[in-house]
């Protein structure tokens, strides 16, 4: 009978874990902070999800929208310790090399007064149904800051 009681569960972690193999490991970062060090520290750690197998996309919403504009503030383009990168920087380098999908608020760009054309190129505005869609789609950790 003991085999039998063993069955049950290894059956159900079985069943888990090829769901689990299903499901992608998802990551949205969604960014509101106006602090450099802040905005620099979720790059890195966005960064690095990329890096351990995760498959990510950013939200900027607010001051931290500022980073995807072409002609950014220096906050969000001045290199910082210990390694001199900026929060521009090392979110281009992951739009470049990882693909990372990037975007602004769907009011901000009003709230600017402007259009896309401000945006660094790559970069668009989030329609909230197909955001709100990820955010809780399966496999998805959200990242707020």
């Amino acid at each position: 009978m003991k085999p039998i009681r063993l069955a049950a569960p290894l059956l159900a972690l079985t069943i888990a874990g090829a769901a689990a193999a299903e499901t992608p490991n998802r990551l949205v970062t969604i960014l509101t902070a106006p602090e450099p060090q802040t905005q620099l520290m979720t790059m890195v750690l966005t960064m690095n999800a990329i890096a351990a197998g995760a498959e990510a996309e950013m939200l900027l919403c607010g001051p931290a929208g500022d980073i995807a504009l072409k002609e950014a503030p220096e906050t969000a383009t001045a290199g910082q310790p210990p390694q001199g990168a900026s929060p521009q920087g090392l979110m281009k380098k992951m739009m470049e090399e990882s693909g990372l999908k990037v975007q602004v608020c769907a009011i901000y760009l009003p709230g600017k007064g402007a259009d896309a054309s401000i945006l660094m190129d790559g970069v668009t505005a989030a329609a909230p149904d197909a955001m709100g869609a990820t955010i809780v789609a399966p496999g998805t950790t959200v990242l707020s800051f």
